[in-house]
């Protein structure tokens, strides 16, 4: 087994000792049918290990499949994975094979498993511990020879501790673990990622390749990357595009890398659920949003007027979710809701109103319209922007009307 030739054939850039060590797991086991759990945070990569599975394994001549848990409706997860018989359900006008028929002698790669309903799991267990599964529609028990790999990127056993998540079906995965370490526990990594990212997007929109000085390489190497591997080629397509200037400085790169510690909350999604703490997140990233937007409305306010407010009143215009939710005190930047007053300076009165509360319900809907709005109603695209699993914004949607 050589790395170098498994990271150059799977385009795999980096040298940490966790990464080698999650490689080099991947070639031992797979010669063997052992089930494989990989894990690690949203945006780490962990696809490229079951395609390391399954081409060093004696099926890489069979199928190989990979199927995005999250991303398929409750509904329809059981046809998906075990086929179904014609009129099974309604729509059902053919019989359909499904991918655990299709991957027969072959690799099936299993992404965000735990998104898995638990009426699913029960089927997936019997699967894999017996090789057998039954068709929707159907009493006909059949066989099938899959090798299946796992990933996830919550703690399942904190699912399993709070019945998310089948405890049998959790060890009968978790046969070899692999972890996929963070991109902020691969430091050493992260600016050769930036110079592969940024020669293929200078190849791709036919500009020269940016290149960071020593300051914004030490800021690169220095920020926590909540979004991973993901958030960094992201990252690097926004400067190649934007940046007339290839040869980047600290202070450029620095627009580009949100500071606000709010931004970090999706890094947590490695020790527990995405769905589970979906909640809390939207919170955050509505709070996240909020303080951008009041803060590029007082620059606003003071460029168009410089003194034509006193900063207790536009404070008092601002301080309303943010700090309220948290109830941190903060003199002199939060006015107590009370009476209307009105402040007059030379021939601008401005009403200071007391703010309505705002619901989490409908602030969420509205980050949730906005995130729409910017992907043009791809699903797909707005729930890697919010930070969470595509069945958790179907949910959403769902639970909010947006449909």
């Amino acid at each position: 087994m050589d790395l170098t030739q498994i990271k150059q054939r799977f385009s795999i850039i980096g040298n940490s000792p966790e990464l080698n060590r999650a490689i080099e797991v991947a070639c031992q086991v797979a010669a063997t049918d052992l089930s494989v759990l990989i894990t690690g945070e949203s945006g780490v990569g962990k696809e490229f290990i079951p395609k390391v599975i399954h081409s060093e394994s004696p099926r890489k001549h069979g199928v190989y499949i990979a199927v995005n848990c999250g991303a398929i409706p409750d509904g329809t997860i059981d046809s998906e994975l075990f086929g179904h018989e014609k009129g099974a359900f309604t729509g059902a006008t053919e019989a359909r094979k499904g991918y655990f028929e299709e991957a027969n002698g072959g690799t099936l790669f299993l992404d965000e498993v735990a998104e898995l309903p638990l009426s699913t799991q029960v089927r997936l267990l019997r699967v894999l511990q017996t090789g057998e599964f039954i068709r929707v529609g159907s009493s006909r028990v059949q066989k099938t020879d899959v090798r299946v790999v796992a990933a996830t990127n919550i703690n399942l056993r904190q699912a399993v501790a709070n019945g998310r998540f089948r405890e049998d079906l959790f060890y009968r995965l978790n046969t070899v673990p692999i972890k996929v370490p963070a991109l902020r526990e691969r430091k050493e990594d992260i600016h050769p990622l930036f110079k592969k990212f940024a020669l293929d997007y200078a190849d791709k929109y036919n500009v020269p390749a940016v290149r960071l000085d020593e300051d914004a390489v030490q800021m690169l190497q220095n920020y926590r990357w909540p979004g991973n591997v993901r958030q960094l080629k992201s990252v690097t397509e926004q400067i190649s595009i934007f940046e007339k200037d290839r040869r980047i400085h600290a202070e450029v790169l620095q627009k580009y890398l949100p500071v606000d510690n709010v931004d970090n909350v999706p890094a947590l999604a490695g020790s527990q659920s995405a769905d589970y703490l979906s909640d809390r997140d939207i919170i955050f990233k509505i709070l996240f949003q909020l303080r951008q937007e009041i803060s590029e409305l007082k620059q606003r306010l003071d460029e168009a007027q410089p003194s034509a407010l006193p900063s207790q009143t536009r404070h008092a215009s601002d301080g309303l979710v943010i700090d309220d939710i948290y109830n941190i005190e903060e003199p002199h930047e939060i006015q107590p809701v009370g009476k209307p007053e009105e402040v007059a300076h030379e021939d601008l009165t401005v009403q200071a109103q007391p703010k309505p509360p705002v619901s989490l319900q409908d602030a969420t809907r509205e980050l949730i319209i906005q995130a729409l709005e910017r992907n043009g109603g791809r699903r797909k695209a707005t729930a890697e922007e919010l930070g969470f699993s595509e069945r958790t914004l179907y949910r959403k949607i769902k639970e909010l009307g947006l449909e």
